[in-house]
């Protein structure tokens, strides 16, 4: 299994790369979303990738990070959804995206990727809703495991890397709130849907923001 690659960037396509790994190329497809935020020819790369292996053809897809390569595998075994629907759920909603819509049960922003209908959306939601919360607590540990809150898709220019330190800080904060409702007694589900509509609400919000957020959309209405 090839679960990471780190190389020169050959050339882009439409919805894939070619990286120059020590002279081997790997092609790696990638969500517009991914795309997008890669450097230009000649730079280094790093990514992390998910083989999918078939009697007829092997192919790479590649992510900027543990999570989404997680929802990536998550989002293949819902029924109706190939590689192709998911790389395209992922490109419009983004990782954060996907998780906050799954725990709220918001199928119809499932429905903005390209080429999922409402009735595949509804299954997605349905589907993963109890594996939202395991997936948004993996945001603290994916950037221990990379060594620090530095982008994992990498360039040759030092400049490029604070822009993507935030999402890192923001993913530990979700999952660090997740846990510490989880710790008060609040089921996984409606943690989950709790952080997911405040962080939706507070897009830069920290952890101690979150939980404060959160507790007041769990407390008894009326």
């Amino acid at each position: 299994m090839i679960g990471h690659l780190r190389g020169r960037l050959q050339y882009r396509s439409t919805d894939h790369i070619l990286i120059d790994v020590q002279g081997v190329g790997y092609i790696v497809y990638c969500s517009e979303r991914t795309l997008a935020t890669l450097p230009g020819p000649g730079a280094t790369v790093a990514l992390f990738t998910d083989l999918v292996v078939r009697e007829d053809l092997m192919q790479l897809f590649g992510f900027p990070s543990l999570i989404e390569k997680e929802w990536h595998r998550l989002l293949m075994s819902v029924q109706g959804i190939g590689a192709k629907a998911s790389l395209s759920i992922l490109g419009a909603l983004g990782a954060d995206g996907v998780g906050r819509a799954i725990a709220l049960g918001d199928w119809k922003s499932v429905t903005v990727a390209k080429g999922v209908g409402q009735k595949t959306a509804q299954r997605v939601v349905l589907d993963l809703k109890d594996k939202a919360p395991g997936v948004m607590a993996m945001g603290g540990t994916v950037i221990e495991a990379l060594g620090g809150p530095a982008p994992v898709i990498e360039a040759e220019t030092a400049a490029v890397a604070p822009q993507a330190t935030k999402p890192a800080n923001v993913m530990s904060a979700q999952a660090d709130a997740l846990s510490a409702l989880s710790n008060l007694g609040y089921s996984p589900g409606d943690a989950a849907g709790a952080v997911a509509e405040a962080a939706g609400a507070l897009p830069e919000a920290g952890e101690a923001e979150l939980i404060r957020a959160a507790l007041k959309l769990l407390a008894p209405k009326g």
